[in-house]
């Protein structure tokens, strides 16, 4: 599930310096050890050297070479060290475990040092005190090239961190000393936490204080050495004494040489850019009993507590209890419990628990992942005994592999949302996803497949477009059902309590908030926002109401559209002018070459329903932004349908005999009409549009692929659509046999009256060409008013036996009304007396039997 990418490994990376430089028989084992990883990304490490002494070294994963930073000459036990970012200064807390005489054993618990490494000079005691203490540095972002200041936590076990200012002077050229040291700036942080946790790409510190109520706090340190607590949210955390057992320290390196029991609560803060924060906790799991995990989504008001039944199997001797891992992956949280389970948990989309994914077993193991495993900022993990580091993404491949059929629906509906949402697909992924769609063409029992990947896409698109559309956009088909199925709505095994959360407090005034803090107050704003309006998600089905009485007005319409709609036909113009069609030449399907009315309707509907929905609820943006966001939302839509076409059509190899009625399909033709009948359905049930020509193609390969009696029943299903260009090329393509006569003859009697006149006059038939000279006919003598002539009118009706008079009179009289009136075949200019000459004369040699018709 989870794919393990190699960034560091002592032995690769390290162990071959260290050798290089000392003789590995004064060495003994070499087995360095990671003690902290730096915001540029640098491993502090320190291993035993070879006369005995303790070094401590860097590793740049940029440059990949080790650089040797400090050597204690006796051994000593390194709990916490941290290099500021000029590596000038080293900061280190040693443990009363130090054997040997030395001058670094404390006679206290822990012995906090400072000291000059450019080049190695004075040494400073920062404290010396009976409690833990851990030491980081900041790395303030700056323009200036040289500082001479450096800032460092020093966070006690007692409940409290101190920031230290060090001012530092520049001797000689090339030292680095700090200047007067024995008067170092200091200012209180933080005080009276149980818990903190310091996160180095961002510079901010949270701390857990318990004086009253649980509440979590957040200090934010700015480059100008200023820093202030910005947030805090009350908790609704398990029994106080599982939080305040010992102060828990998180991301301030690794101690080697602490107590491996751990029966506290395991806490950690997870943010991101776009305004996400998640709280995770964890009380100790105990073999044989439920694991029980709670992630607080800040962002999104609610927290939920997960309890996951695990499976019995023999514990471990030395572990009776274990914490699972908590791991960012910015859409996702992950929360892992080696040879247990794996849970994949959306920290955006939170509504159904099917949009999570839970893997046990053997899907949810982690290969050749230790059990002392730190997670580490930017999607890292630190596998401390093995002193290896990997950055953490998706597997692909396994996802993939999730969509079987043997899987069940909810975690297929993960794997393909997180796929087409997290991933974003290159276009590898892009085809296996539509191969998959292909071969698993018929719609699942609780959701569409279709659906899914056009709504999934397009969320993805516009969200990158503008974020503020998270919760105003659909993002999955199955809120447009009128109930949940069951199998979307629990996973077995895990059972989900959800609660609502105390509402955080962002300290200072909105306009001074700059960057994360800034985003999440909007993103908070909005989440007060949507919960306090009905149905502030867009649904498709709001457009069915309108799409249907449209739809009944364009059947009996014979002129052009009424002056109401236009701004509909404005819509559909700019949504065309914006799809990419400047490869149109290299595309191999016919779409984008008619003007489809219904579909141009649809979509000019569409965004005329989505422009309303947003003007309504992102008023903000302003109208321009909107209309943007809307027709690219269209355009997008359109270009995704197509997309998927083309790649099915280069699939099964078609070309551009598709489009020849005359020959019955081939079975690439009929997967091809197949996957295109299931995409109308899907976007049906939506009420989206298609590409204009979309019917028409799919009624070609329906006439291609199906018995004649089936097409018919598609079409009066309303399931194919008679265009004008089909209908068209049927009458021109196909020849006059009996059973192309029936079908020309049951398609023209399906069509409206107006779209009949136009397309049958392309038929060159003899029972065609006299109903058109009986309309023209009747047509002429209806405006003929005189009252002597008026019962030629009633032998011009029939169709079936006309009882004609000398057909010169007949013809003397369409003469003199044929100069008077309009041409009512204006549009046919082959449509005229002598035509209805040449077919009365023809009709009549019929009757008598001297022709064949």
């Amino acid at each position: 599930m989870l794919r393990l990418n190699p960034t560091f490994d002592t032995q690769k990376d390290v162990v071959a310096s260290i050798l290089a430089k000392e003789e590995r028989a004064n060495i003994g084992v070499l087995e360095p050890r990671i003690l902290s990883v730096e915001k540029d990304g640098g491993v502090v490490y320190s291993w035993r050297g070879a006369t005995g002494t303790t070094r401590i070294g860097k590793y740049d994963p940029h440059s990949t070479e080790n650089k040797l930073l400090y050597t204690f000459d006796k051994q000593v036990c390194v709990s916490s060290c941290s290099l500021n970012k000029e590596e000038t200064l080293l900061a280190v807390s040693l443990s009363q475990s130090t054997q040997g005489d030395s001058r670094f054993k404390p006679v206290s618990k822990c012995l906090t040092l400072l000291i000059e490494i450019h080049p190695i000079n004075n040494t400073k005691v920062l404290k010396a005190v009976d409690c833990k203490v851990k030491v980081q540095f900041l790395y303030p972002k700056t323009s200036r090239t040289t500082v001479l200041e450096s800032h460092l936590l020093l966070a006690a076990e007692d409940g409290y961190v101190d920031q230290y200012h060090i001012t530092l002077t520049r001797q000689e050229g090339y030292r680095v000393v700090m200047q007067n040291p024995e008067r170092l700036s200091r200012e209180r942080v933080a005080e009276d936490f149980s818990w903190v946790q310091w996160d180095s790409d961002t510079q901010r510190l949270f701390y857990l204080t318990a004086r009253e109520k649980h509440t979590l706090k957040c200090v934010q340190f700015y480059p100008d050495r200023n820093f202030e607590t910005v947030f805090e949210l009350p908790l609704e955390m398990p029994s106080v004494s599982c939080v305040t057992s010992s102060v828990r320290f998180v991301n301030f390196g690794y101690d080697h040489y602490q107590d491996m029991k751990d029966e506290g609560l395991r806490l950690e803060v997870f943010t991101s850019p776009t305004g996400t924060m998640c709280v995770c906790y964890s009380p100790p799991v105990h073999w044989h009993k439920a694991a029980t995990y709670t992630i607080a989504f800040v962002h999104r008001g609610c927290s939920k507590t997960f309890t996951v039944s695990l499976e019995k199997g023999s514990a471990p001797a030395n572990l009776p209890t274990v914490h699972p891992i908590f791991i960012h992956l910015d859409y996702y949280i992950v929360v892992y419990l080696a040879d247990h389970f794996l849970h994949l948990i959306n920290c955006r989309q939170q509504d159904l628990l099917c949009y999570s994914l839970f893997l046990s077993g053997a899907d949810g193991h982690i290969e050749a992942l230790g059990r002392e495993v730190v997670s580490v900022s930017g999607s890292r993990l630190l596998d401390v005994r093995a002193g290896k580091m990997y950055t953490i993404e998706l597997n692909p491949d396994f996802l993939l592999e999730l969509l079987s059929s043997a899987r069940p629906e909810a975690q297929r509906l993960a794997a393909l949302h997180c796929i087409l949402v997290y991933l974003q697909p290159n276009p590898v992924m892009e085809l296996k996803i539509i191969n998959w769609i292909s071969e698993n063409v018929m719609s699942f029992d609780a959701f569409d497949q279709i659906q899914e990947f056009i709504l999934a896409s397009l969320y993805r698109i516009s969200n990158q477009q503008c974020v503020s559309l998270d919760k105003l956009l659909p993002y999955s088909c199955v809120f447009e059902k009128k109930e949940l199925p069951v199998a979307l709505t629990a996973i077995p095994g895990v059972k989900c309590t959800p609660e609502l959360l105390c509402q955080p407090i962002i300290k200072g005034k909105p306009k001074s908030l700059q960057g994360y803090w800034e985003e999440l107050q909007l993103v908070l704003d909005r989440m007060r926002y949507f919960e306090a309006v009905p149905s502030p998600r867009f649904r498709t089905s709001l457009i069915k109401e309108d799409w249907d009485r449209f739809q009944a007005a364009m059947n009996s319409e014979k002129k052009k559209s009424p002056h109401c709609h236009r701004q509909i036909e404005e819509n559909t113009k700019k949504v065309l002018s914006m799809v990419d069609t400047w490869r149109l030449d290299k595309r191999v399907v016919p779409l984008f070459q008619e003007e489809d009315q219904q579909q141009r309707v649809l979509v000019g509907l569409m965004v005329d329903k989505l422009r309303e929905h947003l003007n309504r609820h992102l008023s903000r943006l302003g109208k321009k932004k909107i209309d943007l966001l809307v027709v690219n939302y269209a355009a997008k839509l359109l270009e995704l349908v197509w997309h998927v076409l083309e790649l099915m059509w280069q699939k099964l190899k078609l070309g551009p005999w598709v489009l020849c009625i005359k020959q019955q399909g081939s079975s690439e033709e009929w997967a091809m009409f197949h996957v295109m009948f299931r995409i109308l359905e899907a976007t049906k049930g939506l009420c989206l549009p298609l590409p204009p020509g979309y019917s028409t193609l799919l009624s070609v390969l329906g006439v291609r692929c199906l018995p004649q009696h089936t097409f018919l029943q598609y079409v009066d299903h309303g399931l194919l659509q008679l265009t004008e260009p089909f209908v068209s090329r049927l009458m021109t393509d196909l020849d006059n046999s009996d059973a192309n006569e029936q079908l020309k003859f049951s398609i023209l009697k399906r069509l409206p009256e107006h779209m009949e006149q136009k397309v049958s006059q392309q038929w060159d038939h003899p029972i065609n060409s006299a109903c058109i000279s009986r309309e023209y006919v009747r047509t002429l003598l209806e405006k003929y008013s005189e009252n002597r002539d008026s019962a030629l009118l009633d032998y011009g009706k029939s169709c079936s036996f006309p009882d004609f008079l000398p057909l010169n009179y007949l013809t003397k009289i369409l003469w003199n009304r044929e100069e008077q009136a309009q041409n009512p075949f204006e549009e046919q200019e082959n449509v005229d007396v002598r035509f209805v000459e040449e077919m009365a004369l023809k009709q009549t040699q019929i009757k008598l039997g001297f022709e064949v018709k």
